[in-house]
């Protein structure tokens, strides 16, 4: 299912910077100190050499369970790929082509259910890895979601890239068939459009899968407190667009985030995280996504994607282009007795899919790169920003890092290859380390964001 859901951002590569939008386990820290008196208390942690650390039996489910992340989720990229060349040589695709045409006489009709059948297919051939890493997630206690409704969340979430998605790859495809050589400029700027409105829309899609309810029906001293660091970061959120997320039928992990633009932008914090960590640290947590809207991460991002993307796509095309000219015989593309590029197909719109699919997986690194330096950043705004409003910002951030990393088993010392390669983050480990140290008011000093 994961290739169904992220078809569409391989296509604009927009997942090379995705990472200041995720709203996974480790997009933001989320964990509890004991500081200034707060309306949630949550148990201290151990005094360690190391700021991050876990009692030793959830060590060893960290580690093990970082194994299998990290074993499914290269699986998952590879199998990916696998999936859109199988389709090419097996010829697969040209059969699509060919069961979509007699369905209808209505071509954009027939795009529609080709595009919509690559879905389905794809996110049912990769139904047993999905399977397989909730059934990995309910062992280890970091998921409760029962599978009726895992399999309801699948369901939707098709049925979402449906409806979006295949439009979406139809208007692509016919951008490749009026502009043979110049389709990869106009769709670098489609895709580029995308990005914007994803985060727009991304609020709007969210209900789909969780419910949501006002901070302030349950929670009217913690949105008091929200209140005084949004006035302080200059954000702007007002109290009616703060929610509590349902997310304990589903989850044991610890979250809140910041989503949207504009109209759309809104606090969300997990009922998992409010009750169970201190309020000192969600504070925290906000701030650290405010970082993200003042310091302009979000702009920054598009702009390095917009330029990445530029390259990308061209390099791409020009690949697909020799790939379909080399084997288009073979895999019945059309386009090849007419002299039309075979790209402009339904099938050999493929081809382009899978260059620009194995270009996301060999590029991920450089996205994540920026992604962790980004975060980094998010970081240190949030720990200042928090200055003033909680005893003590060192501990409050350590303890939350600590909290978070316990809540889903993170591996304290995670391969160095593997962070750089898969991790839109920096370890927690890494977190944690710098927030224990990071004190800029100690002998009157000042942050780099706040003064005082």
């Amino acid at each position: 299912m994961s290739f169904a859901r992220r078809l569409l951002p391989v296509l604009c590569l927009a997942f090379l910077f995705s990472g200041l939008n995720s709203h996974g386990k480790t997009a933001l820290p989320s964990t509890p100190v004991q500081t200034a008196p707060s309306s949630t208390t949550a148990p201290a942690q151990p005094a360690t050499a190391q700021a991050y650390s876990l009692p030793p039996a959830k060590l060893v489910k960290a580690i093990a369970l970082g194994r299998i992340r990290h074993s499914l989720g290269l699986a998952s990229s590879l199998w990916e790929l696998l999936l859109l060349w199988l389709l090419l040589v097996t010829r697969w695709a040209a059969g699509l082509a060919a069961w979509a045409e007699r369905q209808s006489r209505c071509r954009w009709l027939q795009g529609l259910l080709f595009f919509a059948a690559v879905l389905i297919v794809t996110a049912l051939a990769e139904l047993p890895l999905e399977a397989i890493g909730h059934a990995v997630s309910r062992h280890y206690g970091v998921s409760v979601q029962g599978w009726c409704s895992w399999f309801d969340d699948l369901a939707k979430g098709l049925g979402v890239s449906v409806l979006f998605g295949a439009p979406i790859l139809l208007f692509f495809n016919w951008i490749a068939s009026v502009s043979p050589r110049r389709y990869w400029i106009f769709s670098w700027l489609v895709a580029l459009t995308l990005m914007i409105l994803s985060v727009l829309g991304e609020p709007l899609l969210e209900p789909i899968f969780n419910h949501f309810e006002p901070l302030a029906k349950n929670h009217s001293a913690l949105v008091d407190r929200l209140e005084s660091l949004v006035a302080r970061t200059g954000t702007r959120i007002p109290p009616d667009r703060m929610f509590l997320m349902k997310a304990s039928k589903k989850s044991n992990g610890l979250n809140a985030y910041v989503a949207g633009l504009g109209s759309t932008k809104r606090i969300v914090v997990w009922d998992t995280t409010v009750g169970r960590i201190p309020d000192d640290e969600i504070l925290f947590i906000f701030g650290h996504e405010s970082g993200h809207y003042v310091l302009h991460h979000i702009s920054k991002m598009i702009a390095g994607a917009a330029i990445a993307l530029f390259f990308v796509f061209r390099a791409s095309a020009s690949l697909a282009g020799w790939l379909a000219r080399r084997f288009g015989s073979r895999w019945q593309l059309d386009g090849l007795e007419d002299g039309q590029t075979p790209l402009a197909s339904r099938q050999g719109f493929l081809v382009l899919l899978f260059v620009l699919s194995a270009a996301s997986f060999i590029l991920q690194p450089v996205g994540n790169t920026f992604s962790r330096h980004f975060e980094h950043e998010a970081d240190v705004y949030g720990q200042e920003a928090i200055h003033g409003l909680v005893a003590d910002p060192q501990k409050t951030v350590v303890s939350a890092f600590n909290h978070l990393g316990e809540a889903w088993l993170e591996d304290p010392n995670p391969n160095p290859i593997i962070e750089f390669w898969v991790y839109s983050h920096p370890s927690i480990q890494h977190r944690a380390s710098f927030a224990a140290h990071y004190d800029p008011w100690a002998n009157g000093g000042h942050g780099s964001f706040f003064d005082k």
